[in-house]
């Protein structure tokens, strides 16, 4: 077969005629189409083009004039919608109207007209093809007054917000005031007018959404507070020492009221937020655990023996006594943490010391095997006063015990010289003269002590004489001894006080006997003896000053010719003791003792009316020197 082939010249010729052909249908399309739209606008010259709607109301081919009047007949939704908001259970319903909400029905039918007209050719075109094919709805022009719609929102404000309101828990009296917390609520008025306006903008009944910011107070609820509040003041409370023995005080009692008075109230914080918390302030407990500590706390106290010369073992006369004492802190816990729970009964916290030496010691475990020092010293011519106040101040120390390497206070042993104490009032040393006072004849007992340990050895730590010398320590078995002037030691305690030192390894332990019969004290020293011996001398009274001469007054309370010495003569003298002790027959160690007497005044007093008391006195022995 045989392919027929244009000439070369021949095509060349042809594409311009088909250029041409192109180009021509072109502008006979636009020609076309531009035709129909000008035909198109000029069919609906003045009206508002097919398939357009606004709110359900159909516009097509309505002059805008006629549409107007079709909206405002048809569109009465600003008078006779609905608009619903809502706030748990309570709900309000307002026409669009009452919110503010105007039609503006001359911009809606611009709107609505304008549609296919206002976007260029093509754009036209589109706009009016989309009408007539699907039809183009129009929301209408919606203006809102936001002053109205602002003032209708406030209004259910005031319906809506409640303040925010912090739980209450006090007390008034024993009365325990509570108010539960209550949450904030507060209507956002500018979010809330927003999802209005959105509301009002699409033309149709609906319910707005209300923006109501909550706030929640720091303390909502105290319920659980406020109840174990009750159960605190329910009873009072009872504090108790936990296995008590006989003669033990207490228990104590805490009444409801009083109660009242310790409880606190206390915001602290929990988790986002704060609680109330139930307390008890330890200030208002603390007057009476100082009372019950006052009442219960004891010192340790080792047992007291008797060293049995015999058979040489320790015979028990005073069992040892546990100490002990209130651990307050421990007890106001323990106080807090049972009330907390309902709990009114509580125990007191009680901590227990035991003794150094207690019921079972013996005399091997201590170290005693021996009498090491005893003195003796007498108090003849004494009354019973004097004699009741020895014999109680030495009941103190009968089977005391000393530890090894102690330092012992004789005004610790001895406590408050009382009359509460069994002490009866004597004749004692104050302030520069003699005076009739409580305790009277205890400075026997201290200058027994003092010449127990001078004797017996042991370092002396702190010992005062007497301002005058006293005649009692210088008696013997059968007189006086001059030479024991300056072994004297007195206690006032606490401003006087009589100390030794323990310095052996062993215990010591003190007997003291009294015997009023025969007027004498006697001191014993059990231990075990390390070798030392003492030796002792002494100058006897140097620089002797004599006793001014006595002296008479009245007393009003003595009788016509009756007569009383309150004072008695003696010399004012120095004397200086220096004691030696050997151990092994080593030298120990040595110590002076040295003394200042005054030179003392007898005095003696007369009843009113008595003219002759110097002869009466002299006749009666009374105020003369010795």
């Amino acid at each position: 077969m045989t392919t027929a082939t244009l000439p070369l010249r021949s095509r060349q010729n042809i594409l311009p005629q088909i250029a041409a052909a192109l180009l021509g249908g072109i502008v006979l399309f636009l020609l076309a189409v531009a035709t129909l739209t000008v035909s198109y606008q000029l069919a609906y010259s003045g009206r508002i083009l097919p398939g357009v709607h606004m709110a359900g109301v159909d516009l097509s081919g309505l002059p805008p004039e006629d549409a107007a009047a079709a909206l405002s007949e048809r569109l009465t939704y600003p008078y006779s919608g609905r608009i619903v908001f809502r706030d748990g259970e309570q709900v309000w319903v307002a026409a669009p109207a009452e919110l503010g909400m105007v039609f503006d029905v001359g911009a809606s039918v611009q709107d609505a007209y304008g549609v296919g007209r206002r976007s260029g050719l093509f754009g036209n075109l589109a706009g009016q093809a989309r009408a007539w094919q699907s039809g183009v709805d129009v929301p209408p022009i919606v203006i809102v007054d936001q002053r109205v719609a602002y003032a209708w929102l406030q209004n259910l404000a005031a319906q809506i917000d409640r303040p925010v309101v912090e739980a209450d828990l006090h007390l008034n009296g024993t009365e325990i005031v509570y108010a539960p917390g209550q949450t904030g609520r507060a209507l956002d008025l500018d979010a809330s007018l927003a999802n209005l306006e959105a509301a009002l903008q699409s033309f149709r009944d609906g319910e707005v959404t209300l923006v109501i910011r909550e706030q929640t107070p720091a303390v909502l609820d105290a319920s659980a507070q406020a109840e174990t509040l009750r159960g605190i003041l329910s009873a009072p409370l009872t504090l108790s020492i936990p296995n008590p023995e006989p003669g033990d005080p207490g228990p104590w009692s805490v009444d409801a009221s009083a109660l009242a008075g310790m409880v606190a109230i206390v915001r602290v914080p929990a988790g986002s937020g704060e609680s109330l918390q139930v307390t008890l302030d330890p200030r208002g407990l603390q007057p009476l655990l100082n009372e019950i500590a006052a009442q219960l706390d004891r010192d340790p106290a080792n047992a007291r023996f008797i060293f049995n010369d015999n058979t040489k073992q320790l015979d028990l006369k005073v069992n040892a006594v546990t100490g002990r004492s209130l651990d307050v802190a421990a007890t106001l816990a323990a106080i807090q943490s049972a009330l907390l729970a309902g709990h009114h009964a509580v125990p007191l916290t009680v901590a227990s010391q035991p003794p150094a030496v207690g019921d079972d010691a013996t005399a091997a475990s201590l170290g005693i095997t021996e009498l090491v020092s005893s003195q003796i010293t007498y108090f003849r011519g004494s009354g019973a006063a004097r004699m009741q106040n020895i014999e109680i101040a030495g009941s103190q120390f009968h089977g005391l015990l000393i530890a090894p390497g102690e330092t012992f206070s004789m005004g610790d042993v001895l406590g408050d010289v009382s009359l509460e104490n069994g002490y009866a009032e004597a004749l004692i040393i104050y302030n520069g003269r003699t005076i009739t006072g409580v305790g009277g004849g205890v400075c026997q007992v201290s200058t027994t002590l003092f010449r127990t340990a001078f004797f017996g050895g042991y370092p002396i730590v702190e010992r005062t004489p007497h301002a005058y010398r006293v005649y009692y320590y210088e008696q013997t078995v059968s007189g006086y001894d001059n030479n024991l002037a300056g072994l004297d030691a007195t206690v006032y305690f606490p401003l006087v006080d009589f100390k030794f030192t323990n310095d052996r390894p062993y215990w010591l332990l003190m007997e003291v006997y009294v015997n009023k019969s025969a007027q004498r004290i006697t001191w014993k020293f059990y231990s075990t003896s390390d070798g030392r011996s003492v030796d002792w001398t002494t100058t006897g009274p140097l620089n002797v000053v004599p006793a001014p001469a006595p002296l008479y007054q009245m007393n009003a309370s003595l009788g016509k010719d009756e007569i009383d010495q309150i004072d008695w003569a003696a010399d004012g003298a120095d004397i200086t003791v220096t004691r030696t002790v050997t151990r092994g027959g080593a030298l120990f160690f040595t110590d002076t003792f040295r003394t200042h007497y005054q030179p003392w005044q007898a005095i003696c007093e007369y009843g009113p009316g008595t003219d002759n008391w110097a002869g009466l006195a002299k006749d009666l022995g009374l105020c003369q020197p010795r």
